[in-house]
């Protein structure tokens, strides 16, 4: 069952009677605003592998990821950096598409809006840096997933939103 569009009738950005894309974007901002600003305090705060105890699960680490998520391609010789900002640029792209032409459904503009704040912090990453900035250590026992950000997280929280909303609308569709 293929997605309808705004009931706005407008392919804008602008707000309208069916809800618009500017506050999806806004809150893309809000995302990528809040990621940067965590990582600027990491970098000022912490050198490379520095790490702070925070609770028995938790520690604050920094971290330089070269390569995509786990490490993906991380000693691929420095290609991966371009090849990653490229996939996110794209994946911007897309993003930003789907928002204008689906903005009045709110759990799927909410899942995009996410990614597309994560996926821009992480590029301004690999832009700036040439890695992307992990900071977030979660662990149990000896065992450490693999660090993390506020981009990965909105990331992440966009994917299940996104799989949420399709779940939804198949139910819906019985």
């Amino acid at each position: 069952m293929a997605r309808k569009p705004s009931l706005s009738g407008s392919h804008s950005f602008k707000s309208g009677a069916g809800g618009g894309a500017l506050p999806w974007l806004a809150w893309s901002l809000i995302v990528l605003m809040v990621d940067q600003f965590t990582k600027v305090l990491i970098l000022g705060y912490y050198q490379l592998g520095d790490q702070t105890h925070v609770a028995s699960f938790f520690n604050v680490v920094r971290v330089h990821n070269s390569g995509a998520a786990f490490s993906f391609l991380a000693g691929a010789g420095g290609w991966q950096r371009w090849f990653f900002t490229g996939i996110g640029l794209l994946a911007a792209g897309v993003i930003l598409w789907l928002l204008k032409s689906h903005a009045g459904q709110k759990l799927f503009a909410f899942a995009l809006a996410c990614i597309l704040g994560g996926a821009v912090g992480n590029v301004i990453d690999r832009v700036l840096y040439g890695y992307v900035l992990d900071f977030l250590d979660f662990h149990w026992k000896g065992w450490h997933f693999p660090a993390f950000n506020v981009a990965d997280s909105a990331i992440t929280l966009g994917a299940a939103c996104l799989i949420l909303d399709e779940l939804l609308r198949v139910r819906r569709g019985r």
